[in-house]
């Protein structure tokens, strides 16, 4: 078996390349009269799969309830640790990239230049690895980390009798924001930053497939073309289907909430089911255009409106307590970093259980999707480049939102608890879907703004729907990025059913089941990502 040494020579690659026009006659083909361009197993075998879950899960939807509790049950407090020490050890590796030499390694080669200016690349990096997270926790989760989780154990703000403690608003306001943070910050982006750059390296530098399995040459050789790339493949589907099921589930209650919140429109899993539809019709439009026709144009007017929007709730709002509260969680997040990413020697089980773990599972989950898309917009940047944007540009940005919108929220609870709409969604009643309107509620044009905010929900929502529709596609193509579009189209209406059958088979607990399941497997293929990732930059500096 022949594998990729360290020198990685000219003659190397040229092998690879050939192992891989050899091996199409296995991993390729076409089905029949409707002209889709396949890879035979993988599409077949991903494509079965997903259907026989989704008329599964309709015909026994309560069996598959209870099996979704059990999944989530076992991952969040049996492998607890594994996954917190997994994302630490993914941000070590990146730091360690940044300033070694093999930074200086350019994806695409010594020639390459960027295809997208920054403005663009940015807005593409931010639709598609945050999209309903915006919305959906930038409320919620400050809130309720600073009065009901309460990270690092810092005492409540609401006593016992649940009257006001205000010596202790500060460090609960603090740590609140500082955990919000932590779930979105650097974190999730070095587990982005590995996929999107393992792929890029394979791709660009090496002239393999644009595939998850190209990654994988240097340890499986020849033998990353037949069913070990296959199950490496379908893998990846798998993951990237049941991340995006939760997104699109998450985003669906949401703007279902602010129907309610805005119209009165009853909130009920038929009417998310209808809101699911409605956009998956949409993405299907935008799936048709293309990348730079559809996903590429929609992404940067999302973020127009994103940003209005943001700047609204920002002098709308108190404008110092908004700005405070972002430097205040981020100089405690900087703090406090070391001691809410431990996996171990934390009494705050419920918190790091209920919260860190399942996110991190579900940056796990994502990261075939959102990794493909940073690393198919990303060529010509350099190693370096490349990790200190992907880290620090989105999560800066998701700070200064996620602290403007939680630190007003917090201060209008405090203010009047007696009253807040904030307390009543995310401490008394819990309706999370709920948390962005309530705080909307003491804002001025209460009813455009909340309008605006089930738009943007809606477009982040089609926007992940189609540019993960594009990466399912480009893996179940064996790496071509121009494949037909009706194979686009039928992976974008496969993700839209598969969020259905999801929130019909156990709700919240179903989505966060689906992403656990296949973010345990697809961790390992992730570290192994590692050594390959270093195989090949060592390869490129001996080579130049």
């Amino acid at each position: 078996m022949r594998t990729t040494s360290d020198s990685a020579t000219d003659a190397e690659i040229s092998d690879m390349q050939t192992d891989y026009v050899v091996g199409q006659d296995n991993i390729k083909g076409r089905l029949g009269p409707i002209g889709f361009d396949i890879h035979n197993r993988v599409f077949i075998v991903s494509a079965l799969a997903s259907i026989i879950f989704i008329v599964l899960t309709l015909l026994f939807p309560e069996r598959a309830g209870g099996l979704f509790q059990s999944i989530v049950a076992f991952t969040t407090g049996s492998l607890d640790w594994y996954f917190m020490g997994l994302v630490d050890f993914f941000i070590l590796f990146c730091l360690g990239l940044v300033v070694s030499p093999y930074g200086s390694v350019r994806l695409g080669g010594t020639a390459a230049r960027p295809d997208y200016g920054y403005l663009s690349w940015f807005a593409m990096l931010f639709t598609a690895g945050i999209g309903i997270a915006l919305l959906f926790f930038s409320v919620l989760e400050p809130v309720y980390h600073a009065n009901v989780s309460l990270p690092l154990g810092i005492p409540s703000p609401f006593g016992a009798d649940g009257a006001l403690n205000p010596d202790a608003i500060a460090d609960a306001t603090a740590l609140g924001l500082a955990g919000t943070f932590l779930h979105w910050g650097l974190h999730g982006w070095a587990v982005y930053a590995v996929m999107a750059l393992a792929l890029a390296i394979f791709t660009y530098n090496k002239g393999l497939p644009f595939s998850i399995r190209s990654a994988f040459y240097p340890i499986l050789g020849e033998r990353v073309w037949g069913w070990w790339g296959h199950a490496i493949d379908i893998l990846a589907v798998f993951s990237t289907l049941f991340g995006l099921a939760t997104a699109l589930g998450l985003g669906a209650q949401q703007a279902n909430a602010g129907m309610n919140f805005v119209f009165g429109l009853d909130i009920s899993t038929t009417t998310q089911v209808i809101v699911i539809l409605l956009v998956t019709a949409a993405a299907l439009v935008s799936v048709w255009r293309g990348l730079d026709g559809g996903v590429k144009k929609l992404s940067e007017w999302n973020m127009v409106a994103a940003v209005l929007f943001f700047i609204f709730v920002l002098f709308a709002g108190p404008t110092l307590v908004g700005l405070s509260g972002f430097w205040t969680g981020l100089s405690t997040y900087v703090t406090e970093f070391v001691p809410l990413s431990a996996p171990f020697g934390r009494d705050d089980d419920a918190y790091r259980q209920s919260w860190s773990v399942f996110y991190w599972a579900w940056w796990v989950s994502w990261a075939p999707f959102v990794g493909m898309f940073i690393a198919r917009v990303s060529r010509g940047r350099t190693v370096r480049e490349f990790v200190i944007c992907v880290l620090l540009v989105p999560s800066l940005f998701i700070f200064i939102w996620m602290g403007v919108f939680g630190s007003i929220a917090l201060d209008q609870l405090y203010a009047d608890p007696a009253n807040s709409l904030v307390k009543e969604y995310v401490i008394d009643a819990y309706r999370p879907e709920l948390a962005l309107f309530g705080m909307l509620n003491e804002l001025p044009l209460t009813g455009l703004m909340s309008t605006l905010g089930i738009i943007l929900a809606l477009v982040f929502f089609v926007t992940s729907s189609d540019s993960g529709s594009l990466v399912i596609d480009t893996i179940t193509a064996g790496g071509k990025i121009d494949a037909p579009r009706p194979q686009r189209m039928f992976w974008a209406t496969v993700e839209g059913l598969i969020a259905i059958v999801l929130l019909l088979g156990g709700g919240l607990s179903a989505l966060q089941a689906g992403v656990t399941a296949t973010a345990i497997p697809f961790s390992i293929v992730m570290l192994l990502m590692c050594y390959t990732i270093l195989k090949a930059l060592h390869g490129e500096l001996k080579r130049r």
